[in-house]
């Protein structure tokens, strides 16, 4: 597929490059900045872009802005973030921008070279690859709330796959229950957190990200 890279580090961003072209992937642009960030997605209209948040000048989060602003023009533009910290607040802005594919992946896990790369996969499918970090700080901030409280191990288990952009076969595969399992489990969720049910892998993650983020 063909893939714009956003990564200031000269290293890594080398070493993105080499592991995408290694399986196949055709690296079309690899930027170190915003601005030349936003250049290149509308130029390129890429497959996915896999993007660190904090780019130059400023290090903040130019990296997700230009992601947002192509979005604006490219609503289901396939996009990647990278992080080197949990900001649950980063993913929220991109889940809510609309648009299908959407992924949040901290950096220490690119080291886990078909992990990232499954990640990539999702998200350029339009699915939704949220990492496992973010979700569990996310519940570990709301753990006095009595509606997370009266999670199950079990719901509290499909919650963390839900909330990663899973299927509910992936769900039952990853957990080895039944998918009709897995769909009880997650009404029981939906119920005990006050949330409304929702089809399709993004808003069934933003709904719960909402809900975690309160």
């Amino acid at each position: 597929m063909r893939i714009v890279l956003a990564e200031d580090h000269f290293l890594l961003r080398d070493g993105l490059v080499r592991l995408l072209e290694a399986y196949g992937h055709e690296i079309v642009a690899a930027v170190d900045n915003g601005a030349d960030l936003l250049r290149s997605l509308t130029k390129e209209q890429p497959d996915v872009a896999v993007v660190d948040v904090r780019l130059p000048p400023n290090f903040t989060d130019e990296g997700l802005r230009a992601v947002l602003a192509a979005r604006r023009e490219m609503p289901d533009l396939p996009v990647l973030l990278l992080s080197q910290y949990v900001e649950p607040l980063y993913a929220r802005e991109l889940l809510g921008s609309g648009g299908r594919g959407v992924g949040y992946m901290l950096k220490d896990r690119v080291t886990n070279g078909s992990q990232f790369l499954d990640a990539i996969r999702r998200v350029a499918e339009g699915g939704t690859a949220m990492d496992p970090e973010v979700i569990t700080q996310l519940l570990m901030r709301k753990e006095r709330d009595e509606n997370v409280a009266s999670l199950t191990g079990r719901e509290r288990e499909v919650l963390e796959w839900l909330a990663q952009g899973r299927s509910n076969a992936g769900i039952a595969q990853g957990l080895f229950i039944s998918e009709k399992a897995v769909a009880k489990h997650i009404s029981s969720i939906f119920t005990k957190l006050g949330l409304l049910p929702a089809d399709g892998d993004n808003r069934r993650v933003l709904a719960v990200l909402a809900y975690l983020e309160q």
